[in-house]
């Protein structure tokens, strides 16, 4: 069950024009929060990411699944009964033993899989595997919904980066 106050982060966002990856980001952190807290684990970042995007969609965010061949058939399936069930299509059945058996499961997994080390290396892997063009596009159109006081303090600190970068 995700936190009130990441669901309220999510709605200002959808409300602020920004898209369903942005919203399904504010699950995504609290999902590391987590596990930096140590309430349980995760076997690598991406499950992590994995579980965070789950809980987003299930909380009704509209991150569609991935298009056929992006992602493995089982998790298509799996991000496809989320998606539902957040947008209100399918009934959800509880099921407390596998609820359990899930929580033990990543309780027993390790910590440091949601480190700052750990998380930019996904990051830059990830990156990597996007071209020049689409991340720049992407980076125009986050500056687009960003408001003034953060382009500013956003331009601040890429100066301070490339400062620092010179040297």
């Amino acid at each position: 069950m995700p936190e009130r106050r990441t669901v309220q982060k999510a709605r200002r966002d959808k409300r602020a024009g920004k898209s369903p990856t942005t919203q399904a980001g504010e699950f995504v952190h609290e999902e590391i929060r987590k596990v930096r807290r140590g309430q349980h684990g995760a076997r690598s970042p991406q499950q992590a990411i994995a579980i965070g995007l789950s809980k987003a969609r299930r909380a009704g965010v509209p991150l569609r699944p991935p298009a056929k061949g992006k992602a493995k058939a089982r998790t298509r399936k799996s991000a496809e009964y989320a998606y539902e069930a957040g947008q209100g299509k399918r009934k959800t059945r509880r099921r407390p033993r596998v609820s359990r058996a899930v929580s033990q499961a990543l309780k027993r997994e390790p910590r440091g899989t949601a480190s700052r080390a750990a998380l930019s290396k996904q990051a830059r892997s990830a990156a990597s595997r996007r071209s020049a063009s689409a991340r720049s596009a992407a980076a125009r159109k986050a500056a687009k919904t960003k408001g003034q006081a953060q382009r500013s303090a956003a331009a601040k600190k890429a100066a301070r980066t490339r400062a620092r970068r010179r040297r």
